[in-house]
């Protein structure tokens, strides 16, 4: 019995018993699903429920008058081998050990499905992450967005969602400029401009536009007068650095749906038609030789600038369209993830999300995450060889792999700092949290391996009231947990949890695996113990993978 199938049984109970008059409760009042957790103390039983605190004061009744009831009617049931009332009106419920154990075959059955669930049906989520600018590789916080929205995209979707993953290119206005001409600067041997870029990687664009300018037939760009120069090495280096970034996410694992260019917004028209709108509502004043947008009338300090005086878009301006432009395309929540640099802008876009009359919190939703810091010999990395001045994916990766990256970024929450020692990643001990995880895959698959050499084979048939070891009913009550923990962690945006849950699950299968045994021993018989038991290692094998798919992790069979 798994703790979704206990807490329909428990709505049902409340249901009959409202229906027969022996509690006095409204239908309405009927939550359809109530809570079935963990208890903390394991004594106390496998699953506990608060139902009747909750509801005894609808049902005009004392909590524990109406726990009575509930756990009167689950005694009835076969699944269950005990329930006791505590306190003001826990009901907390010990399974019988085949009603526990079953939960080995419903997990190995259904596979990758399992942890899968609808909490988010019906809703198509579009989820921005990355959104760097195409003037140099990616950095360490564009690597925890990669990771983190990349698993985020995962978890909502097996939440039932529609998931549309979508990367913002900044591709119009100053830094693009600035960008062009360090390319220039670059391939004529000078210094990049004060306020340019620097870094090989600049080196070596601007020698992949004239060698592919070479290629082509074409003059040297290096050689046009300056404007054209610029716009030369603009026109390739942009795309140049596009697709750069493009393979490294890809090589990252962390796939797009669409890649946005923030440069179509203004030459389609996108920008001038969502203030057009804007204004139909009466939300856009002029003032100043400039258009503006009344933000202060949702709780913003200021009101801000759409269109300057001199008549160029605001940057905001272009932020407004973009908006506008993901709802067009049925997105019924706009989720952006930005860097701890972007905390200023919530303000803005949460009103321009209400002067659309959306619901600013649920419509759109913006996720902060903080800084990321390489620690190596207990001393922070300063800066890439590659890129110059900062820190670079391509560093991390190089250094741990694309496994540790992703685990490492993802299993810290997003409003914290991480800092992630190279030196500890780069181990083969219970230290290092990604290879704990992987450890305890591999040693699920090497068990079931030994397990055939055995002759222990699931084809035996599978007795689940053989799971009767107090560590075999632990186990099970983890890997009970896992669709709800999928389920939440989606819902709060929280991919970390998924992390934590695997490590817990690792730290609880290693003690399981000292305990019980699933290959008899050289003078024992195969047991239905044996078999039940690999059952329910083979369960947890599942479980380690579909985690770890979550979050982009490989899940080796070997170590």
């Amino acid at each position: 019995m798994t703790p979704e199938e206990l807490s329909a049984l428990i709505t049902r109970i409340v249901r009959d018993a409202a229906h027969a008059g022996t509690i006095t409760l409204d239908e309405a009042d009927i939550p359809e699903t109530v809570t079935v957790e963990r208890p903390r103390q394991r004594e106390h039983g496998d699953w506990a429920s608060n139902v009747a605190m909750q509801l005894a004061k609808k049902a005009h009744t004392a909590p524990r008058a109406l726990a009575t009831v509930v756990a009167d009617a689950l005694r009835e049931n076969e699944g269950i081998d005990s329930v006791e009332i505590a306190g003001p009106g826990f009901i907390n419920i010990r399974l019988a050990a085949a009603s526990a154990g079953e939960l080995a075959r419903t997990i190995v059955e259904a596979g990758e499905a399992y942890g899968r669930n609808d909490s988010l049906a019906g809703t198509h989520i579009n989820l921005e992450y990355v959104s760097a600018n195409p003037t140099g590789p990616i950095h360490l916080g564009g690597a925890r967005w990669a990771a983190v929205g990349d698993s985020l995209a995962r978890l909502i979707s097996a939440s039932g969602a529609e998931v549309t993953r979508e990367y913002y290119f900044n591709d119009h206005g100053s830094q693009i400029d600035r960008f062009a001409r360090s390319l220039v600067a670059r391939a004529r041997g000078q210094e990049a401009p004060e306020d340019g870029y620097g870094g090989q990687y600049i080196q070596d664009i601007a020698d992949q536009v004239r060698h592919d300018a070479a290629a082509a037939g074409e003059p040297d760009p290096a050689t046009l007068p300056d404007e054209e120069a610029v716009e030369a090495f603009r026109a390739r280096g942009v795309d140049l650095m596009f697709a750069q970034i493009k393979d490294r996410l890809r090589a990252f694992r962390a796939e797009f749906d669409v890649f946005f260019h923030e440069d179509s917004l203004h030459t389609s028209g996108a920008v001038t038609r969502a203030i057009e709108i804007l204004r139909e509502r009466g939300e856009v004043f002029d003032e100043d030789g400039a258009v503006w947008l009344r933000t202060t009338d949702y709780g913003d300090d200021k009101d801000r600038v759409l269109i300057k005086s001199d008549g160029q878009a605001a940057y905001f301006a272009g932020d407004v369209a973009y908006y506008l432009d993901k709802h067009s395309r049925g997105a019924d929540a706009a989720i952006y993830l930005l860097g701890a640099d972007h905390h200023g802008y919530i303000g803005r876009m949460m009103a321009m999300c209400e002067a659309f009359g959306d619901k600013p919190g649920v419509n759109m939703q913006i996720l902060i995450g903080q800084m990321v810091n390489l620690v190596k010999d207990g001393q922070p990395v300063r800066m890439s060889k590659r890129a110059g001045t900062i820190v670079t994916l391509d560093d991390l990766v190089d250094a741990v792999g694309v496994d540790a990256a992703r685990y490492s970024l993802v299993r810290v929450s997003m409003d914290s700092n991480v800092d992630i020692d190279l030196d500890l990643l780069s181990s083969h001990t219970n230290e290092n949290p990604v290879y704990y995880v992987q450890y305890a895959h591999a040693r699920t698959c090497n068990v079931a391996r030994n397990a055939a050499e055995h002759g222990v084979s699931r084809d035996a048939g599978f007795d689940p009231s053989a799971l009767d070891h107090p560590a075999d009913s632990e186990l099970l009550g983890v890997l009970a947990t896992f669709p709800a923990l999928v389920a939440q962690a989606a819902s709060m945006r929280e991919p970390h949890r998924v992390a934590r849950y695997l490590e817990q699950l690792a730290a609880t299968y290693h003690a399981w695996y000292g305990q019980c045994r699933v290959t008899p021993r050289a003078d024992e018989d195969v047991t239905e113990s044996h078999v039940a038991r690999l059952w329910l290692n083979d369960a947890v094998t599942r479980v380690l993978r579909n985690g770890l798919a979550l979050l982009g992790v490989s899940a080796p069979e070997r170590m």
